[in-house]
């Protein structure tokens, strides 16, 4: 379990080098294409394992508190899945969010994930809801 960990640690952090690069190049974070760039490092360059969308019709409102479907990028190695969410900003709204996503997720699915958020901007309040609700964070700071 370590070493997986250790492995997503190394995949996550290269892959946030590259997004800077692109960003700085660019200008801009378009998220599709982050996911798209994320796939391919994971899977391709690493391979750690699998990346793709999960997606799910909450018809008890448990995510945001009334009926939506709900979308959350989703990576697997072996029986560890991690879901992952991509913002351009994040906030402890987008954090909570997260882990009730992952909630419906591990009630849904029956396993427990692990939760990650890739931002290059978290306010004060988001990476103090994150490290209440055991939400890894990455980015730039």
């Amino acid at each position: 379990m370590k070493r997986l960990r250790e492995d997503f640690n190394r995949a996550f952090e290269s892959l946030s080098r590259r997004v800077d690069a692109l960003g700085a190049r660019l200008g801009i974070i378009a998220e599709g294409s982050f996911r798209e760039g994320m796939r391919g490092v994971v899977e391709e360059v690493f391979g750690v394992g699998e990346v793709r969308r999960w997606v799910y019709y909450d018809d008890k409102g448990e995510v945001l508190g009334y009926p939506s479907v709900i979308e959350v990028d989703l990576l697997i190695r072996d029986r560890t899945h991690v879901l992952v969410e991509v913002k351009a900003s994040t906030s402890d709204s987008d954090v909570s969010k997260l882990w009730r996503v992952g909630k419906l997720y591990e009630r849904v699915v029956g396993i427990k994930p692990e939760l990650v958020i890739i931002t290059p901007f978290i306010d004060r309040g988001g990476l103090r809801t994150a490290k209440e609700l055991g939400v890894k964070v990455y980015t730039k700071t």
